[in-house]
């Protein structure tokens, strides 16, 4: 099912090159400095990834929007609705159904990891369809009930050298906490992720308060405690091993506000009288601050900007978010970044990796800005674009003006844990291939080539973010 020389050119001089570029770093372990994975998987030693819809399907958004897209309903692929009301609850139904529409996938990305993960983690080489749905759900469950794929044995199987979580501002931690007091030496790493308790408009915004007025034991009632009670997290989540932040907006936009006006703000939100106009300007402001705060405690600042959340209102409100709905919006960096820019953005303690949705601006704007502001560095091509040929686009589009080394190499990005392989090797075959481009043209000269590869597999990601 995996040919070895899969995503090479077919050209015989550039695949030769590529392989021999790919093979150098196969083997290299796994940096995964941003991602969604549960860390409940690892605090408990007995921890299970349960049946093979628990893993493949159900928390998989990738998976289910291209099953819903065709017409399959999400309670037939058991996932959960708000309300409680009925889904499928015989995995092996489910399992059935997603073998049946195996062909949706072909020509994806996600049916690239998809095979990967079935053959190179679970042995099986063959495509999943309506026919071998039940032999395979059978070796898939029964390898997932021994102890060799438990979350902690496939963490070591997969080499990974560091795995980072993204945790609200509010979370106590408790699973991270529970990692290290058991003393398991795998290197579970939480992301600080304030976006709950800055971001005015967010649904249950005034509970997050209370949650984080708990938690750091600071009663937030003006700007001037919020701003305490977030720095005390950060320093918590420093403790804890985190070197991130992480930061979802709709757009990037950035402005400095006064301590008056920022209190102002935050006072009418406690009062429940927020405005769409005071929810932009505060989030723009304290994006403001985050990097001030970075700049002061070291924390990585990443910034993820041009998703429309949640576009399916019929689904957001009958199976929550996160469910495939949500749709990437044009962008528009250069004016949006100038306050932060103008105020951090020489400072050379700021690290501010910037991710995309939308192509188009990263030779227009994202590529020139990375190659000029010390601060600011690219993240690696993001959700929709993380594919073989969002990947070269993403190359091709902004080595030339910023460098490599304004890049940061890798991020998997993902709640699907035993993907994290795959995506990785997908990385590594579309950088070797790209790099190879460069090696057949005269443009850089193999011994180049190959520290270039090692870089784009993990030192890139190593010193961005500080790992």
């Amino acid at each position: 099912m995996l040919h070895p020389d899969r995503l090479f050119h077919p050209e015989p001089t550039l695949r030769r090159i590529a392989r021999e570029l790919y093979e150098a770093v196969a083997g290299l372990p796994i940096v995964s400095p941003h991602g969604h994975v549960d860390p409940r998987l690892f605090a408990d030693p007995n921890a299970t990834f349960g049946t093979p819809a628990d893993l493949f399907i159900i928390p998989d958004h990738y998976v289910t929007r291209m099953l819903y897209s065709q017409g399959v309903p999400l309670e037939r692929l058991g996932v959960p609705r708000v309300d409680g009301g009925p889904v499928e609850t015989d995995h092996r139904q489910v399992w059935h159904l997603f073998c049946a529409h195996f062909h949706l996938f072909r020509a994806t990305p996600s049916g690239i990891w998809l095979k990967h993960e079935l053959s190179e983690v679970f042995g099986i080489d063959e495509t999943p369809s309506a026919a071998n749905a039940d032999r395979l759900y059978d070796q898939i469950a029964e390898k997932l009930a021994s102890p060799e794929f438990s979350p902690r044995a496939l963490f070591k199987r997969f080499n990974i050298e560091v795995l980072a979580t993204t945790d609200a501002a509010t979370d106590t931690l408790e699973h991270h906490r529970a990692i290290r007091a058991s003393g398991w030496d795998g290197r579970i790493i939480p992301t600080f992720r304030p976006d709950g308790v800055i971001n005015l408009d967010a649904p249950g915004w005034r509970q997050n308060i209370e949650a984080l007025s708990a938690v750091s034991g600071i009663d937030v009632v003006d700007y001037a405690s919020l701003i305490r009670a977030l720095e005390e997290r950060r320093q918590f989540f420093r403790s804890m091993g985190a070197t991130a932040t992480d930061h979802a907006v709709l757009t990037p936009a950035t402005a400095e506000l006064s301590p008056r006006e920022a209190d102002a703000i935050l006072g009418r939100a406690l009062k429940g009288q927020t405005s769409a106009e005071d929810a932009a300007r505060f989030a723009a402001h304290m994006l403001m601050e985050m990097a001030r705060m970075s700049i002061e405690d070291g924390l990585v600042m990443q910034l993820h900007p041009g998703s429309l959340r949640n576009h399916n209102r019929f689904v957001f409100e009958r199976f929550g978010p996160d469910k495939g709905a949500d749709i990437p919006i044009q962008a528009e960096f250069t004016r949006n970044l100038l306050p932060l820019l103008n105020r951090y953005g020489n400072d050379p303690r700021l690290t501010l990796i910037v991710f995309t949705l939308d192509e188009s601006t990263y030779s227009r704007e994202l590529a020139p800005l990375a190659g000029h502001y010390p601060a600011l560095k690219l993240g690696p091509p993001w959700w929709f674009l993380d594919s073989p040929n969002g990947i070269a686009r993403y190359f091709d589009q902004v080595v030339e003006t910023a460098g490599l080394y304004n890049t940061v190499g890798f991020n998997d990005d993902t709640r699907a844990f035993c993907s994290i392989p795959a995506r990785h090797d997908l990385w590594r075959r579309a950088s070797a291939n790209w790099v190879a481009g460069l090696v057949a043209r005269h443009i850089v000269e193999m011994d180049e080539a190959q520290e270039m590869m090692a870089e784009l597999a993990v030192g890139l990601a190593r010193r961005a973010y500080k790992l």
